[in-house]
C-alpha cells in the first residue's frame, strides 16, 4: 500500500467502514465509500482505490458499481484522461439516511397489522404498536431533519 501519506485517514476510514458494515451494510462497498471520504479532490481511479484497499480491482468494480446504483457514489470523467474516477456524491450522506423514511412507514404498517393479528398477547400487542409509532415518527422526521440540516448550511 502507498502508507498513510498517500492515503489519509485509512485507519479512520476502515473503522468507519466496519462500523457500517456492522449496521447491515456490504463490507466491501463499505471500504470503497469511506475511502472515498479521504480521497483527494478529483477522487480515485478504480486502480488506487485497489492499491489503498490491498484488493483487487474486481473487488473494487463490484462495490462501485452497487454505490453508483445506489447514488452514493459518482463516476468523474475527466477530458484526456480514459480512466474514470470516482468520488461521493454531494448528498452522499442524508441521502442514504433520507432513502429509509419509506421503508420505516412500511414496516410500521406491518407491525400495525401484526399487533392487529395478535390479540390473545396484549404485551406483544402494545411493543409492536410501540415500535410501529417509533417508526412512523422516524418516517416524517428523518426527511425533515435532512432538509433543516441542508437548510442551515446557507
Amino acid at each position: 500500500m502507498g502508507g498513510d501519506v498517500d492515503h489519509p485517514g485509512i485507519e479512520a476510514a476502515e473503522q468507519a467502514a466496519a462500523m457500517l458494515t456492522a449496521a447491515g451494510m456490504a463490507r466491501m462497498p463499505a471500504r470503497v465509500m469511506m475511502a472515498l471520504v479521504g480521497s483527494p479532490d478529483d477522487g480515485y481511479t478504480a486502480a488506487e482505490l485497489a492499491e489503498r484497499l490491498g484488493v483487487s480491482p474486481a473487488a473494487v468494480s463490484g462495490a462501485v458499481r452497487y454505490l453508483i446504483s445506489m447514488r452514493l457514489i459518482q463516476r468523474l470523467s475527466r477530458p484526456g484522461d480514459r480512466r474514470d474516477r470516482y468520488d461521493l456524491t454531494d448528498d452522499a450522506w442524508d441521502g442514504m439516511i433520507t432513502a429509509n423514511a419509506p421503508l420505516y412507514a412500511a414496516l410500521a404498517m406491518q407491525l400495525d397489522r401484526i399487533a392487529d393479528e395478535n390479540t390473545d398477547a396484549p404485551a406483544s400487542v402494545a411493543r409492536a404498536r410501540d415500535v410501529a409509532d417509533f417508526l412512523r415518527y422516524l418516517s416524517e422526521r428523518v426527511p425533515e431533519i435532512a432538509a433543516e440540516w441542508r437548510a442551515g448550511r446557507g
